[in-house]
């Protein structure tokens, strides 16, 4: 399955981008201990936890009169990338991890001309900010530091890369755009298409501005407005605060929670989820990653699992580590927060799953599925795919099969649908492709 689009991680040294993004490769707390699912030195698999269709859908006649737990598409849903765990799936997205990101990297400064030119690649940003203040701008040791100044100049570096770049072509660009009686956006988008921008990403920008001078007439103010704005749009960004657990950090979220959009901001604490996921293929604890309950051999013999569920003792060390993690992460944030930050880049993006299945009758798909005596494949939902929001079923469809010809597309029920109606969560998610002519 294809994984676009590419979700890259910034941050600066010691802010904890590293663990973050090794949290985020780990499907499950049972594999590997940091699986770092590696496709080049810089990018990674990693994996966004959704709702699986096998949660809410059942086989076509098939409702069972007696409810069972899990339900029956559930115990049968076997992805064949990922996980899925009562409903709740992990599926492969992929990630890049930027380096280089110091003050004056469009200057060339540090790793500077390799962060930018990674950058260009990237659909969405998770920056990872060390919320604990103990970390200057150049990620060395210290106490006190403010950390919403890297917010701020990790934008006013994309920012002046951006407009440095655009500036010193400014006056031939104009010009040229004169001449040939070209659109703002066609003349922008002839500028833009290094940074792996489209005319959609470019038009957008400008609707949201407003601009009612012709380009031609735009001063530097103008120009810089359009660069603002064509970063938010080209490059949005996800604020993963980490190191929440740290007792420096509640009084800089608070300052940042002031500044920033709360959609934009996700609390959490990387080294926490991966310390939890170690104890937890070690056979230490129970602990599905994202969730706030950590069960120890203790807690569950309490609950009546004969031999504590198998796990092992725990020494007195650990067991303060994990009553100190409950208490200043899991208890009062709910979780880690590492699952939700790639959650949050996702909805920012508008990510839609889509299960394309061979059979509509049986969810059946690709993939060597094990099959049943009648010659049935007994697994479901082998596949998802994630699109982008107001994506068409032929979009869809391009994406998994790329130029094969189309004969026709059925959903849930052998319904037929148009290649030209809009996928979204719970509508035209589930479907199968005939390939070959109509």
């Amino acid at each position: 399955m294809p994984r676009d689009p590419l979700i890259a991680l910034v941050g600066k040294p010691s802010s904890g981008k590293s663990t973050t993004l090794n949290s985020l490769t780990d499907t499950t707390a049972k594999v590997g201990n940091f699986p770092f699912t590696t496709i080049d030195p810089n990018r990674a698999v990693g994996y966004l936890h959704i709702a699986c269709a096998c949660s809410r859908t059942a086989l076509p006649n098939n409702t069972p009169s007696v409810p069972t737990d899990p339900p029956p598409l559930q115990r049968r849903c076997k992805p064949n990338h990922g996980v899925c765990q009562s409903g709740s799936r992990s599926v492969p997205i992929e990630l890049l991890d930027v380096a280089g990101l110091v003050p004056g990297a469009h200057e060339g400064k540090g790793l500077g001309n390799k962060f930018l030119d990674d950058l260009r690649h990237a659909d969405a940003l998770i920056h990872v900010v060390d919320v604990s203040g103990t970390t200057d701008a150049e990620g060395k040791a210290t106490r006190g530091y403010d950390p919403s100044v890297d917010i701020a100049w990790l934008k006013s570096e994309i920012v002046s890369w951006v407009l440095g770049n655009l500036m010193q072509k400014w006056g031939g660009l104009k010009r040229r755009h004169t001449a040939i009686k070209a659109t703002a956006v066609e003349t922008l988008q002839g500028q833009f298409s290094g940074y792996g921008s489209t005319a959609a990403v470019v038009a957008r920008t400008l609707d949201k501005l407003v601009l009612k001078q012709p380009l031609q007439d735009w001063d530097n103010d103008t120009i810089a407005r359009v660069v603002h704005g064509f970063v938010d749009e080209k490059f949005p960004t996800v604020i993963a605060l980490n190191k929440i657990d740290h007792p420096d950090a509640d009084k800089n979220v608070a300052k940042i929670a002031k500044q920033h959009p709360p959609e934009r901001l996700v609390l959490c604490s990387a080294i926490s989820e991966v310390f939890l996921r170690r104890l937890a293929k070690q056979n230490y604890i129970r602990y599905t990653p994202g969730s706030e309950f950590v069960d120890t051999r203790e807690d569950l013999t309490e609950n009546g699992e004969e031999d504590g569920g198998g796990l092992r003792e725990l020494d007195e060390k650990l067991k303060s580590r994990i009553s100190n993690l409950k208490d200043m992460v899991l208890y009062r944030f709910g979780s880690t927060g590492v699952n939700q930050v790639l959650s949050r880049a996702a909805d920012v993006l508008g990510l839609v799953p889509v299960f394309p299945v061979r059979n509509i009758s049986t969810f059946g798909g690709g993939g060597g599925a094990e099959k049943d005596s009648s010659g049935h494949e007994k697994a479901v939902f082998r596949d998802c795919v994630l699109v982008k929001k107001g994506s068409t079923v032929a979009d869809v469809y391009r994406k998994i099969m790329g130029d094969a010809p189309l004969a026709f597309v059925e959903t849930v029920g052998g319904v037929r649908v148009s290649e030209e109606e809009v996928v979204a969560v719970g509508k035209l998610d589930i479907l199968s492709f005939k390939v070959g002519r109509a």
